[in-house]
């Protein structure tokens, strides 16, 4: 147990602290009996000067005057004793450890960074910006992602400011409804062909949202066109009546999970998941987080053996120490720091959601965490590992 206030409040500071609260205890005691008493003598001699009658009550409310101003002043006592059992408590009393560490022999010396496999030792002295140094006690900063923290931090501001983004249209005639293939709780999402070049496509047409959100994704996109095993945007268009919004996509043939999963191999599985850690590696690299890895969002032409990432409309740049939104996600592939509402993530959310499809796929259990709510999703977790 490590005496943890002993090591921010010295002791020569305490030492006048406490021989000041003392002297005001006395000072406010003699002050406080002298005005009371003071008080009651004039009482005393007002009853008096009425009569004998009256003097013998006004006497006896002299002394329960004084007797209650001696009781009254019994609380510097109760405070300077009190004030003995803190002394105590702060110089020998053991506490709980805080989340601020003290250095010990225990406490390790040398990190190691783990990026790509190099296991280079790095001094305490060279790793300031992740610990701040109050008297003798370390401060960790546990808010900055360990890998990729500063990649939008050293690219110009155009790279990740989606809102000053100026879309460029295409031609929605140049695109036909072919048949529907599924519906998000922000789109609606069509099976559809390219007029002029007969190529099949995917036409994702947004439902009502701001603005500002439609262009997050459309830069997202652009930012990461030709990463590995990223969908491809192809078009943005826009209906000339309605205004509404789609994003053009490559055709993936894929196969509903619920029927593919159970059919793959030990090698397969071991494959795909390659496959989505390469895609998820080259966002991560590129300073986004998914924030919506889910098998819904995977898309599996196991025919070709090709893997796509969809459905980056929850994507997000990551800023270190930025608060974002804990309405991320679906339920049974949230990370525990959504579920405890932790504003300060960063990559490895999209990590534990790429854990909790691993899981399901080897099992045989989807979705792997089953819960009904948050607390219960957290329950189920905690129950497991």
């Amino acid at each position: 147990m490590v005496n943890f206030y002993k090591g921010i409040i010295p002791r020569p500071i305490l030492l006048p602290y406490y021989i000041g609260v003392w002297t005001l205890g006395y000072g406010f005691r003699f002050k406080f009996v002298r005005k009371v008493i003071k008080e009651a003598e004039k009482r005393k001699q007002l009853y008096y000067n009425y009569g004998v009658g009256q003097w013998t009550s006004g006497w006896r409310w002299f002394w329960y005057m004084k007797h209650d101003a001696h009781v009254l002043c019994i609380s510097p006592y109760f405070l300077r004793f009190f004030l003995l059992i803190s002394l105590v408590a702060l110089f020998y009393a053991p506490l709980v450890q805080s989340p601020d560490l003290r250095r010990t022999s225990s406490f390790p010396h040398t990190f190691y960074n783990n990026i790509n496999n190099n296991a280079t030792p790095i001094s305490l002295s060279s790793i300031n910006n992740k610990k701040k140094k109050v008297n003798n006690l370390i401060q960790i900063d546990m808010s900055k992602s360990r890998v990729y923290a500063d990649v939008n931090v050293l690219r110009p501001k155009e790279y990740w400011d989606y809102e000053s983004l100026a879309v460029q249209w295409g031609e929605q005639d140049d695109y036909e409804v072919v048949r529907k293939v599924g519906r998000g709780k922000y789109s609606e999402v069509f099976e559809g062909i390219n007029t002029t070049s007969n190529d099949r496509c995917i036409i994702k047409i947004l439902k009502p949202v701001k603005k500002k959100k439609i262009k997050r994704e459309i830069k997202i996109l652009q930012n990461l066109c030709g990463g590995p095993n990223i969908v491809k945007l192809l078009d943005i268009v826009r209906d000339q009546h309605s205004k509404t919004p789609s994003l053009i996509f490559e055709y993936v043939n894929s196969t509903d999970f619920k029927i593919l999963y159970p059919t793959l191999t030990d090698y397969d599985i071991r494959y795909y998941i390659y496959e989505l850690l390469k895609a998820l590696d080259y966002c991560h690299s590129q300073g986004i987080m998914h924030r919506d890895v889910k098998p819904h969002n995977v898309m599996i032409d196991h025919e070709l053996r090709k893997l796509r990432l969809i459905d980056w409309g929850l994507a997000e740049f990551y800023h270190p120490g930025k608060e974002y939104n804990v309405r991320v996600a679906s339920r049974y592939f949230k990370g525990p720091e959504l579920l405890v509402d932790l504003q300060d993530y960063d990559y490895s959310l999209d990590m534990w959601s790429l854990g909790c499809m691993f899981a399901g796929m080897i099992f045989r259990k989807e979705p792997f965490f089953y819960g009904h709510d948050n607390h219960d999703q957290l329950v189920k977790i905690a129950k497991i590992l």
